[in-house]
């Protein structure tokens, strides 16, 4: 087994460069749509609020809602405005990584999921149960928010990918059997790993249940509005937590030793990342407008979103630890 050669870090950029900046105001003119929105709707605006949606019913929760995720949203600007200065450079790592962490993984299901969505509707596939989203939002409501949060990921996922190649890079370089045993394949890592598979038994068989049809588990406002668009949304929830504990399990037990460092770590930060904070943020909602007894989440629908979060945040602690102790190796051989 060999190690291979870690070059040092790049030099910090003094500026951020043509590309940096053009991401930059891409991700920023990308949140404009959905802060304005919310901040109308704060106001007592009715804007993309046709009569009888639910919204109307939640006004108190919908309130508090919509002030969380305007700042969520500004975060991804002063995310992006960090990520192309100098000063960005000297932030502590884990006040960068979190919040991108979080940002992946409420982002990631919205990338992939409503492109999905969007194609199943035009091949006439559209939601066929229930009220339909037009009760709940104007239809261009959708379009222009999750075409901003796709617009969003991929140019903060960009600017992050530079930053992180820049600052970090060094800490994945090569392939998994270059990674010494006492970093990767340890006794620890492995109980993570495994951990990890089978708490995501339970929101693994809840999430394909529910992608199929079934209906065990589900409160009885989700049984009504049931459609495409739920099964598109339950299908890539299971696929994430695969994605997920599959990339840990390869890590923990070393398994394609051929395989670039890289692909099972970026695999298991998107993957853990959409698994706890997609779950946390659908039972945070499910709990926020839920006002009778059919609308408050199920037994197996906390316990499925529980196990999600716990599931994510055990595969990131896993990368986490890696990273750290590889960056503490990488000091030790270049100090």
């Amino acid at each position: 087994m060999t190690q291979t050669a870690l070059a040092p870090a790049a030099p910090a950029p003094t500026a951020p460069d043509r590309t940096r900046r053009t991401l930059r105001a891409v991700a920023i003119a990308a949140c404009v749509p959905y802060l304005g929105l919310k901040v109308a709707w704060l106001a007592g605006s009715r804007v993309g609020i046709p009569d009888g949606s639910s919204l109307l019913d939640h006004r108190a929760a919908v309130a508090v809602a919509n002030g969380v995720t305007v700042l969520m949203d500004a975060c991804v600007i002063v995310l992006a405005v960090a990520l192309t200065r100098p000063w960005g450079r000297r932030l502590p790592a884990w006040l960068l990584t979190v919040p991108v962490w979080a940002a992946t993984g409420l982002l990631a299901p919205i990338m992939t999921g409503f492109p999905v969505q969007l194609v199943v509707r035009a091949l006439g596939g559209g939601d066929t149960t229930g009220d339909g989203d037009e009760v709940f939002l104007d239809s261009w409501v959708f379009g222009l928010v999750y075409g901003g949060f796709i617009v969003q990921g991929l140019a903060l996922g960009a600017l992050f990918a530079l930053y992180a190649r820049e600052r970090w890079g060094r800490l994945w370089q090569g392939r998994v059997w270059d990674v010494p045993r006492a970093l990767l394949g340890t006794g620890a890592q492995k109980a993570v790993a495994v951990g990890a598979a089978v708490l995501a038994v339970p929101p693994l068989a809840g999430h394909l249940l529910w992608a199929f049809g079934g209906t065990t588990g589900l409160d009885g406002a989700r049984i009504d509005d049931r459609g495409s668009d739920f099964t598109i949304v339950e299908a890539q929830a299971a696929a994430f937590l695969v994605v997920a504990v599959a990339a840990a399990l390869l890590l923990a037990f070393r398994r394609g030793p051929a395989l670039r460092l890289a692909v099972p770590l970026t695999a298991a930060w998107v993957g853990s990342a959409a698994s706890a904070c997609w779950a946390a943020w659908q039972g945070t909602a499910a709990l926020v407008v839920a006002e009778g007894a059919d609308e408050r989440p199920t037994a197996l629908m906390n316990l499925t979103y529980a196990c999600g979060v716990i599931v994510g945040v055990l595969v990131a602690g896993l990368v986490a630890r890696l990273l750290l102790a590889r960056s503490a190796a990488v000091g030790r051989l270049t100090g």
